[in-house]
């Protein structure tokens, strides 16, 4: 098959689309959260999204509708644990993630057991997505990361040193608050990408593969956005010449790429090491 023939399909290009936006917006977001140790947040939420999700099958609406709301609840939820119970990051995600796959499996339960439709949600199927859940997921996505830049310095500043920003007049508060909120719909949106149970490798593994051969910042962050993107287009490609699960495909090329920057790194260092 000529690639014109590949791309010319509509749920191809609705896949490529939506892929880029999701994976810009995972990228950016999940280098904020690795570097501030705070990679589960993104499993502990996508917990809670299979509740959403239950809900929304149970109510029979659009998922979108209930997970966004309720996983920003939920986001906010684990944020005030830390802050007031005095909570570590895990315990409080823990507790939230819990909670949000108990509710899941009552209501799965309660509807007759898990269907297709819930089940699409658990492993995602981007091939799949609908022009309503693009738009949707684009409008999304764009508003997201308009918000990353605008307080980008602010975000900055906590992620290396939340007591010198305080000190400095930044209100970390806030900008906690702002940060656990666009992960609740970065968590969302990227459950009709890979899944439910592979959302936070695609906000962990683009940061973690850029830190392997880079250290400053501003460069971290743009190849960390390029790594996602690439990871999503080439598992989209490769799992529809295969015919193997979307989601599953573009996490095990995410891998790779982490494998192949972890060795050059390593090799990188070692010469380093080695010169007189």
């Amino acid at each position: 098959m000529e690639m014109i023939d590949f791309l010319g399909y509509g749920f191809i290009q609705r896949a490529l689309i939506t892929g880029f936006f999701i994976a810009l917006l995972c990228s950016c977001l999940g280098f904020f959260l690795v570097l501030r140790r705070l990679s589960l947040i993104g499993d502990g939420l996508a917990h809670v999204t299979f509740g959403s999700v239950a809900v929304a099958l149970f109510l029979k609406t659009f998922a979108l509708y209930v997970s966004i709301p309720l996983v920003m609840i939920s986001a906010l939820g684990i944020l005030r644990l830390i802050e007031r119970a005095k909570l570590h990051g895990d315990a409080a995600i823990g507790i939230v993630s819990s909670l949000g796959i108990a509710m899941g499996i009552l209501l799965a339960s309660l509807a007759g057991g898990f269907n297709v439709d819930l089940f699409s949600y658990l492993f995602g199927n981007i091939l799949a997505i609908s022009q309503e859940e693009m738009v949707s997921s684009i409008l999304l996505s764009v508003v997201a990361l308009l918000l990353v830049v605008f307080f980008y310095h602010d975000l900055l500043s906590t992620t290396f040193d939340e007591e010198s920003a305080k000190t400095g007049g930044i209100k970390t508060r806030r900008i906690n608050t702002i940060l656990f909120l666009l992960t609740a719909v970065t968590v969302v949106l990227t459950m009709k990408a890979v899944g439910i149970l592979l959302t936070s490798a695609l906000l962990i593994l683009p940061a973690v593969t850029s830190l392997q051969i880079l250290k400053g910042f501003k460069a971290s962050l743009l190849i960390s956005s390029l790594i996602g993107v690439l990871s999503v287009v080439g598992g989209i490609f490769i799992s529809f010449g295969l015919n193997l699960p979307t989601g599953a495909t573009i996490v095990l090329f995410n891998f790779c790429v982490f494998v192949g920057m972890f060795v050059y790194g390593k090799q990188k260092a070692e010469k380093k090491e080695e010169r007189p």
